[in-house]
């Protein structure tokens, strides 16, 4: 690495006009060479021990901040190492230096990992090297197995299945078999919620418990506030409603790992946990502490940097192409988007990857990680475009590299792989009728509607993400929601699941009040052909469901005549009775229309992939498990809700503990 960083500063000395290797009066080749060498191994070794402590004390700059701030630093060490040369001291103009230094870093972090690739003993030391430090603070690590859960945020079931057929997940495809090896994992779907969404499915997987969590954002009246399941605040509420209603910490409580959650699920480490974010002392540095981790590492944040950089080009230039031919459906992709894009998909990608292999040789019991990208692209692109199909190529290389450093950790790991939820595509409620949720319901009020439809806020989880990192407050706040005059109605969205609350009124409102105070308001919404069903309360039968030409289904008879839950399959019933218990339940739930024949649903945000209801693809996501664990359910069996996984993953923490070392997983075979 000495030689080839040697190598390749001579190139840039004769690339680089303001660049130089030797004094003004000229040089010997051999002092040039002398120069080129002594100047990398001093700016090798500057980046080796000076780098970290740089890092440390830039603990208070946000994130993406840090990330920038890398290269001018970078070319600061870079000017240091010229400057303690005891042969002839070269010299390179500020911008100049960043630009030798990150190439440096670049070619560096190149030649380690094809040394590497071709020495398995230098790659298990640079692995080991990831976690050193933490490993000497620690403990000894138990001989028996740890877990990895790897959350692909968003990727369903038959996203999955479709992904390694046609090769995209080679991976996941030789856990399977399907290439013809001998399978070492399961495949088994599971049903959400009615709230097909993040913080209703990861809460209950990570804490047991989602109750009262009827969307990604609804209207509290008692606090007179909206709660949005990635805002800080709000995550941090409902992560101590759950250990509350629970009664344990979470499913990480024993020596355990969150990355790039929203919830923490117990854990003792923390890193880019949402929950945890809206503290601005103490454990909220925890919350960005895989930034600077990963960061620390010069190389890291070059190659990162680069990733980012082409991401963007590949987003707008996809952008434009959908535009030119004329592409339906179809969304806003531009502003910001292309760098939460770019976010998403490489920055939380790298960070939060490289932070679980710590964790892996580290020796942890459990790390439970969640990867956003697909979710994000989906959003804007279609849950089957190409545009994902290449997120999962590389979701799938991210696995990969998973499975390579559990081969060198302290103890044998089994790897979980899941998903939180699916994506169902379809255009937009506005787009099709041309006009809001917001506006059908004000209308259906007899309130005045503006002339031109409003757009809405996405749910998009990496979002939140983004702001969290630059440590800016959520774009909702909750005074965002409240209505100019007390009457008027809140009308929320999360995906094709809308609802309406009445913030005037102190209680859930019954269908009888409703129909008392707008009359109209209730038959407009069910007589709508991009509206599915309702749900509302009933002084008469405690609850009903509400559908077109005055279709009226109490809750206790919907086993028997679904009406206009029909469409919505098995299990319907059940979601939507559970959520009429929940203590902030909307006075009017909405779901769109949903065509089972395509799959397809109206969210009414603007997304073209979308989740948060009911309806097609997005309540069947999947669990992809190790043959030598149980079987999540029996043949035969659904595996219904998110809090039934929970149940499944600490079952199988259970039988890790009491399995002693337990059967070694077959990639530990054929490495040995």
């Amino acid at each position: 690495m000495w030689a080839v960083s040697t190598l390749t500063m001579l190139a840039l000395a004769g690339i680089l006009p303001d660049f130089r290797l030797r004094s003004a009066d000229g040089g010997s080749a051999t002092d040039i060479a002398v120069t080129a060498a002594l100047g990398a191994g001093a700016f090798g070794l500057l980046s080796a021990l000076v780098w970290p402590l740089l890092v440390r004390l830039l603990l208070l700059v946000p994130a993406l901040v840090l990330g920038v701030l890398v290269f001018f630093l970078n070319g600061a060490l870079l000017w240091v190492a010229l400057r303690l040369n005891p042969v002839e001291r070269g010299s390179a103009a500020p911008e100049t230096a960043v630009v030798v230094a990150a190439v440096m870093s670049a070619v560096a972090s190149a030649t380690g990992g094809a040394l590497a690739v071709r020495d398995d003993d230098a790659y298990r030391r640079r692995l080991y090297r990831l976690a050193d430090r933490r490993r000497r603070s620690d403990p000894p690590c138990p001989a028996t197995p740890g877990t990895v859960f790897v959350q692909l945020d968003g990727v369903g079931h038959d996203v999955l299945l479709a992904a390694v057929d046609k090769g995209l997940m080679p991976t996941v495809a030789r856990w399977l078999g399907t290439g013809g090896d001998r399978p070492t994992h399961r495949l088994t779907p599971w049903r959400t919620d009615w709230s097909s969404q993040t913080g209703a499915s990861q809460l209950g997987i990570l804490h047991g418990s989602n109750f009262d969590v009827p969307a990604f954002r609804w209207y509290e009246k008692a606090r007179r506030e909206v709660m949005v399941c990635n805002r800080p605040t709000s995550a941090a509420e409902l992560q101590a409603r759950a250990i509350e209603h629970s009664g344990h910490a979470g499913l990480l409580a024993k020596d355990g790992a969150s990355r790039g959650n929203l919830f923490g699920g117990g854990a003792d480490e923390q890193a880019l946990v949402l929950s945890i974010a809206a503290r601005r002392r103490g454990p909220a540095a925890r919350s960005r502490s895989g930034y600077f981790a990963y960061f620390s590492d010069p190389a890291n944040a070059v190659r990162t940097a680069l990733s980012f950089g082409a991401e963007v080009g590949r987003e707008i230039g996809q952008s434009v192409r959908a535009r030119i031919r004329g592409q339906r459906p179809r969304v806003s992709r531009g502003g910001l988007y292309p760098l939460v894009r770019a976010f998403a998909t490489v920055v939380e990608r790298d960070v939060v990857t490289a932070a679980v292999m710590g964790d892996v040789l580290a020796g942890r019991s459990a790390v439970y990680a969640d990867l956003v990208a697909y979710d994000e692209v989906a959003h804007h692109s279609g849950p089957t475009s190409r545009d994902t199909e290449q997120v999962l190529r590389r979701l799938d290389r991210a696995l990969t590299l998973i499975e390579n450093v559990a081969e060198h950790a302290p103890r044998p790991y089994r790897v979980v792989v899941l998903s939180d939820h699916g994506q169902s595509p379809g255009e937009t409620f506005r787009s099709r009728y041309g006009l809001t949720l917001a506006d059908l319901v004000r209308a259906g009020c007899g309130l005045p509607v503006p002339r031109r439809a409003r757009s809405t806020h996405s749910g998009a989880e990496a979002r939140a993400a983004v702001r969290a990192a630059l440590r800016r407050p959520v774009e909702e706040g909750a005074e965002h929601y409240r209505p100019t005059r007390g009457s008027e109605p809140v009308v929320l969205a999360s995906g094709n699941l809308g609802l309406v609350s009445f913030p005037d009124v102190p209680h859930r409102m019954t269908k009888e009040e409703i129909d008392a105070r707008h009359p109209a308001l209730l038959p407009t919404l069910a007589n709508h052909p991009g509206i599915g069903f309702l749900l509302v309360r009933s002084e008469r039968h405690g609850g009903v469901v509400l559908g077109a030409y005055g279709a009226e289904i109490p809750l206790d008879d919907l086993d028997d005549n679904p009406g206009p839950l029909a469409p919505f399959g098995p299990g319907a019933a059940d979601v939507v009775r559970r959520t009429h218990t929940f203590p902030h339940t909307a006075d009017i739930m909405v779901n769109s229309f949903h065509d089972p024949a395509d799959g397809e649903v109206l969210a009414f945000e603007e997304q073209i992939g979308s989740h948060g209801g009911l309806g097609g693809a997005q309540s069947r996501p999947f669990l992809l498990s190790p043959l030598v664990l149980s079987a999540p359910v029996p043949e035969g069996t659904d595996l219904a809700g998110a809090e039934q996984v929970h149940h499944v993953l600490r079952r199988w923490l259970a039988e890790a503990d009491e399995s002693g070392t337990g059967p070694m997983p077959d990639h530990r075979e054929r490495a040995a």
